[in-house]
């Protein structure tokens, strides 16, 4: 009987989902996009490190095409935005949300990004690539879509090297010390917490 895996809890991708659709069409309204722009920034900002990583390194169909709820939470939020966008613009909260998600997420979808590497028997690194791909990959590609400097990589941040060194202690922890993979990533993830916490101070 295989081992048990990591699993993330449904209703905490979906949430996760609709937060970086918010925070991506929030994104697409400051820059004055239309509807369908601001929508194409919500699509990219909540699935993009899937999209990445199932459509590029691991070739198998990305959750966002298998899964029947994540275009209408991605709509949603889209909807959302455009309806009340200056309510939204002045409340910080909405901020402060997506930060703790976004502190949570990362790490949370970089070890299922590393858990299908490894069952697809990709080398180390690659998983590690893989990992990090996926937990900053909607970033990533929002920023760059809407021609700004990725957030993950700006000064201060330490977010990418935070992901870095979690994703290895995780392989370390699986591979080397022989972790059971359902408790494994728990210290990854609070690492990375830890540390996007603090820089946020």
């Amino acid at each position: 009987m295989p081992e048990a895996e990591f699993q993330v809890p449904l209703a905490f991708d979906y949430f996760a989902t609709f937060l970086w659709a918010l925070s991506g069409a929030i994104v697409g309204m400051h820059k004055r996009y239309d509807f369908a722009g601001v929508l194409v920034i919500a699509l990219l900002s909540s699935t993009g490190g899937s999209l990445i990583r199932d459509g590029i390194f691991l070739q198998r169909t990305p959750p966002v095409l298998g899964d029947g709820w994540y275009i209408p939470l991605i709509l949603a939020a889209t909807a959302v935005v455009g309806l009340f966008r200056r309510r939204i613009s002045r409340m910080p909260l909405v901020d402060q949300v997506i930060n703790v998600i976004d502190a949570i997420g990362v790490p949370v979808f970089a070890v299922v990004g590393m858990q299908l590497s490894l069952r697809a028997g990709i080398p180390l690194p690659g998983v590690v690539l893989v990992g990090v791909v996926n937990g900053f990959g909607g970033g990533l590609l929002r920023d760059v879509v809407v021609g700004d400097t990725p957030a993950a990589l700006k000064p201060g941040q330490f977010a990418v090297s935070a992901l870095i060194f979690s994703s290895i202690l995780f392989l370390i922890l699986i591979r080397g010390l022989g972790v059971a993979k359902q408790f494994a990533p728990w210290p990854a993830i609070l690492l990375v917490f830890l540390i996007r916490t603090l820089s946020m101070q």
